[in-house]
């Protein structure tokens, strides 16, 4: 046994003739009778009292501490009590070096995960309360991949809880649980005739921006914070080394996303259109800081700028002249006198370098060498993505059992 059990109303004393008798003690008839007692594996003592004609129980759960602790599953009954918030809020501190990324994470589990699981124990976690949150989600109308990063977090979290001893097993796990559903949404590339358009449409200041996107593949971020010393015109190479993002709603420069600096082919087009831009808005320059709101300062030449020469702001940028060139080139329809223009995710600047990916696809490139351009860290993600873009070989099939039957049929 792991432990043993106090009769907290009866001591035992030696009577008359020598030998042991229960006598009642000071507390008889009051409190909780039992108190099951063991020594935890850390050496401290641990207890769990019950009621009056409950020894059997007190004995059943000194059963089962014991056979936790023989098969390595045992929980200390004090850490199963922590609750997941209490839990979460430490863990996500310990997620990586990008106080972006965790801001992120901290967001997504005060609005969305805490509300329903941030006060239950971690020890009472069963899978019928993560299928029941998966289904408050969908409700509440938070779906698609946000759902999914929200779900993923929340998961990880549990995991972690269950590496340090708070709960047996992550509810997660468990085969009745899925995670929120994502709609598999083909890309659809932009003709070059829409990229046009758009640029057309866009303010002279901002129209190389859609070189950038569709000509280089370059992230909207990566696309502000393209410095004076990033364009290399000997080697028509652009060097994509950094971004301009928010951290904690204040503009910093930080490496691009996911840290991967790389070098991507300028085209000639692209090359002359930056060219011109440059001599017509010569760069400025910009102080902010590195990676985060008190990082150290950083001061870039940028070639794109706002009217009063600081940086470009995302949300303007977007409000003031993306939407109205979107609009212009019957992408996506004008508001009305005083209304914001339409959400349209699938048209914002990202669609530009869905269109430089099909292009290549289209023109033979492979998919490692996409990757690379593109920035992503695996060949694997830009294949799952464009892999539908890719020239179909049917066309190749016909073609060659074609002319394998002319063949044949010339010799007979």
């Amino acid at each position: 046994m792991a432990g043993h059990i106090q009769d907290r109303w009866y001591r035992t004393e030696v009577g008359p003739n020598g030998k042991p008798v229960k006598v009642k003690s000071e507390r008889y008839g009051t409190g909780l009778r039992y108190r099951a007692r063991y020594v935890g594996p850390d050496g401290t003592e641990k207890s769990k009292s019950f009621p009056d004609r409950q020894k059997r129980l007190a004995d059943q759960w000194l059963a089962h501490i014991e056979a936790d602790m023989a098969r390595g599953q045992y929980i200390d009954p004090r850490a199963a009590r922590t609750t997941f918030q209490q839990y979460a809020d430490r863990w996500v501190r310990t997620q990586g070096a990008d106080p972006n990324t965790q801001a992120s994470m901290e967001s997504q589990l005060r609005l969305h995960a805490f509300p329903y699981l941030g006060t239950r124990p971690l020890g009472s976690f069963q899978p019928a309360h993560i299928r029941d949150w998966v289904q408050q989600l969908q409700e509440n109308g938070v779906r698609g991949s946000y759902a999914r990063t929200i779900y993923s977090n929340v998961r990880a979290a549990l995991s972690a809880a269950v590496d340090d001893g708070h709960l047996p097993r992550n509810p997660c796990a468990a085969r009745s649980v899925r995670p929120p559903t994502v709609d598999a949404k083909r890309v659809i590339p932009w003709t070059p005739e829409r990229v046009f358009a758009v640029r057309e449409a866009m303010p002279d200041r901002y129209q190389p921006m859609v070189d950038l996107g569709g000509g280089c593949g370059l992230r909207q971020g990566e696309i502000l914070g393209v410095a004076e010393d990033a364009i290399d015109f000997e080697v028509d190479t652009l060097h994509v080394v950094q971004q301009l993002k928010l951290s904690r709603s204040k503009p910093v420069f930080a490496p691009p996303k996911g840290g991967k600096l790389r070098d991507v082919p300028l085209p000639a087009p692209v090359a002359d259109a930056l060219r011109s831009h440059m001599k017509h808005f010569p760069p400025v320059e910009v102080t902010l800081p590195w990676k985060v709101a008190d990082g150290p300062p950083v001061t870039k030449r940028l070639i794109f700028f706002g009217p009063r020469g600081g940086h470009v702001w995302r949300t303007s940028l977007n409000d003031e002249a993306w939407k109205p060139s979107l609009a212009a080139a019957g992408i996506i329809p004008a508001p009305e006198r005083g209304k914001p223009y339409a959400e349209s995710r699938e048209n914002g600047m990202h669609a530009l370098r869905h269109f430089y990916a099909s292009v290549l696809l289209d023109a033979g490139e492979n998919v490692k060498a996409l990757a690379e351009y593109l920035g992503h860290s695996d060949p694997g993600l830009t294949l799952r993505v464009y892999a539908h873009l890719m020239p179909s070989s049917q066309e190749r099939t016909r073609s060659a059992v074609a002319a394998a039957f002319a063949t044949a049929r010339s010799s007979t």
